[in-house]
């Protein structure tokens, strides 16, 4: 069994920061590409950001110019730096670990709970 293994989230006020972190197993780490998804209550699950192998990036567009998704190589870990937040980012975030091959599944975390007070 692959595990991921996320943290940080909670309550934070309109406005405030937090960053998300999640660790995988090397193996995953140096070939999937790493995301974050959310899922908001009443909502489908949407991609927040992700960041392949080589450190090529892609944002939501509401989440472009707030989020920051980075990874640490050596440390098998992939990071969402939340800026700005509001009361609609409230949501489940999860990480995820995504390859390019059909026969390869996805790997996703336990999910941690973003609360933005207004």
């Amino acid at each position: 069994q692959v595990q991921l293994v996320e943290s940080g989230g909670g309550l934070v006020q309109t406005g405030g920061s937090t960053r998300l972190s999640c660790v995988a197993p090397g193996s995953i780490f140096s070939v999937y590409a790493m995301g974050w998804y959310r899922q908001a209550p009443g909502k489908q699950r949407e991609l927040v950001a992700s960041i392949t192998s080589g450190g090529s990036t892609n944002y939501a567009d509401s989440m472009k110019g707030r989020f920051t998704i980075s990874r640490d190589n050596a440390k098998n870990t992939v990071y969402l730096q939340m800026n700005s937040l509001k009361p609609e980012d409230t949501a489940v975030y999860y990480c995820n670990a995504h390859h390019g091959a059909w026969y390869l599944k996805d790997y996703w975390g336990q999910g941690t709970q973003v609360t933005v007070s207004p």
